[in-house]
């Protein structure tokens, strides 16, 4: 049986469903990854060290969270963690509620049933609460887990974008994004910004210069005891000086909506946003408040454009020049709307650099909105599978022109190239893999012999398709002899019109490097080629079949 994944070791589970691991296992790898986010948690709260992107940073909360729950587990994630020490933290006066996610059928269903909805950015930085009491600012606490988080008072009467006295001599409650000041940022085209490091990172520094506390700007996005409608409260926020307003737009329907996030994600802003929030013009008052997430708005992000992904396996593909590619098999992620399942690492030197193996959690990104590329290794699995990869000596230009041992890849791939050089129509990989597990093809050439009868023994093949490939291989016969020449894997720099075969296979080392574009590399390949004993069985076995040029 042909092997179809070369080395490929398998790692089970969908990334929102239970890893198929034991309980023991399972508890293991759930605890080292709870480490993990624990020490990116320590490092961007106390120092102020982004040590992740902060979209993968999501995306391994959410997993960790899966998996705790997978082990029956209630989970709570607290950014100011236990080895954090607990001074200088204040309670919320308000608990700072996260928002439900919903995708496009969500939105749509969220707005068709509400009248008087606005929409505004959702602003990527760093939540804080402001308290003031007659006007005054007396407290600033961040997000922390919600309920307590880090006092950053003396810190915020530094920043110029917050006022220590309101114009009004009102007592509130706001709540906010601390933000990185950016210039025409446009989210589409840089969505790893760094913004909400870079002000992590200015809040917990000893002395920040001013330069660096200019940067930083404030989106107010609620006011708890303030005006539960939303024109009243935008009105008033303009009022004491903030801008909310400005970047906070009335809804007529779903395609306004859409509309609103494009312009947002395209266009541009002195911020960077991760989505937009869509929420009622009316919201309950402050006595109904609560720490889960409220019922009357919820965020619609933008498309993931760095996705974290669990490895299932690693495939070893054999080309058919003997290059030896490292594929990444994917629980699958979606990317810009694209179903992403596997990804190329390009070399096995790339491969060992990063210890890539089964079970390892991996950014995964879009290089031109095109091609998938693994950018980082985000986390180790404890338990490391063993893989054993091809040695790169074990292949090359020359190897592989018949079925041995080992030998199935590349030999398929230059049944599929040899195929598509001398113009086979309907003849694909599939075609070649069927007549190589049914042993009727088992040389590069071995085709040309192959009787109609033998065709359609082979699974798929009937006696329609067998004559369709009987056709196929006659006519190949009459190609070009050029197209022979590619179709055999013959180096570049050759050419048909430097003469026939044997005139090229007399061809010595000097003679190929005094042609134009050939090297002595190529000249040394070259030689190689039109004197491997293979080779040459081959071009004799042309020559007795009557093709031109052998």
């Amino acid at each position: 049986m042909l092997s179809g994944l070369m080395g490929l070791v398998t790692f089970s589970a969908q990334a929102s469903e239970c890893p198929h691991w034991q309980a023991e296992r399972l508890a293991s790898e759930s605890h080292a990854l709870a480490e993990q986010v624990q020490r990116w948690d320590t490092a961007y709260h106390d120092e102020g060290v982004s040590l992740i992107d902060d979209a993968l940073y999501d995306q391994a909360v959410e997993r960790l969270a899966t998996w705790q729950r997978c082990l029956g587990d209630e989970f709570e994630h607290h950014p100011l963690s236990p080895l954090t020490s607990s001074d200088g933290t204040l309670e919320h006066p308000m608990a700072q509620r996260g928002l439900h996610k919903a995708d496009e059928d969500g939105v749509r269903r969220f707005i068709s049933r509400r009248d008087g909805l606005w929409i505004q950015p959702k602003v990527d930085g760093v939540a804080i609460t402001l308290r003031y009491d007659q006007g005054e600012l007396v407290d600033a606490v961040s997000r922390g887990d919600g309920e307590r988080g880090q006092d950053w008072t003396a810190r915020v009467r530094q920043l110029p974008a917050i006022p220590n006295t309101l114009s009004e001599p009102l007592s509130a409650i706001l709540q906010g994004e601390l933000y990185w000041r950016l210039e025409q940022h446009i989210q589409s085209s840089s969505p790893a910004s760094g913004a909400r490091g870079a002000v992590a990172g200015a809040m917990a520094q000893s002395s920040p210069t001013d330069a660096t506390l200019e940067r930083i700007g404030l989106f107010v996005w609620d006011w708890p005891d303030g005006p539960t409608s939303m024109s009243e409260g935008l009105a008033q926020l303009t009022r004491l000086g903030f801008d909310t307003a400005d970047y906070t737009q009335a809804l007529d329907s779903h395609r306004d909506a859409a509309d609103w996030r494009d312009t947002w994600f395209n266009g541009p802003l002195p911020f960077a946003t991760d989505g937009v929030v869509i929420k009622q013009a009316e919201r309950p008052g402050v006595s109904s408040w609560s720490s889960s997430p409220p019922r009357w708005a919820l965020a619609w992000k933008y498309p993931a454009q760095q996705a974290l992904a669990q490895v299932r396996g690693i495939e070893f593909r054999v080309g058919r020049t003997g290059r030896v590619t490292p594929l990444v098999w994917l629980n699958p992620v979606r990317l810009e709307g694209r179903r992403i399942s596997r990804v190329s690492l390009g070399s096995l030197e790339r491969w060992a650099s990063m210890d890539v193996r089964p079970g390892d959690q991996v950014a995964v990104t879009l290089a031109g909105l095109t091609i998938p590329q693994l950018t980082e290794v985000v986390w180790h699995t404890q338990t490391r599978a063993p893989l054993s990869a091809p040695s790169p000596q074990r292949y090359h230009l020359l190897s592989c022109f018949e079925l041995t041992a080992g030998c199935d890849a590349q030999l398929l791939a230059r049944l599929t190239y040899l195929g598509e050089q001398l113009g086979m129509q309907g003849v694909s990989e599939g075609t070649w893999q069927a007549l190589l597990e049914a042993d009727v093809v088992t040389q590069l050439l071995g085709w040309m012999s192959v009787e109609p009868g033998e065709l359609e023994q082979v699974s798929g093949i009937g006696e329609t398709s067998a004559g369709a490939l009987t056709d196929q291989f006659e006519a190949a016969r009459s190609a070009p002899y050029a197209d022979w020449l590619a179709a055999l894997g013959m180096p570049p720099g050759g050419s048909a019109r430097i003469g026939d075969w044997p005139a090229l296979a007399d061809y010595q080392h000097a003679q190929w490097q005094a042609i134009s574009g050939v090297g002595p590399v190529r000249a040394d390949a070259l030689v190689a080629f039109f004197s491997h004993p293979e080779v040459q069985r081959m071009a004799q076995r042309l020559q007795q079949a009557g093709v031109d040029g052998f």
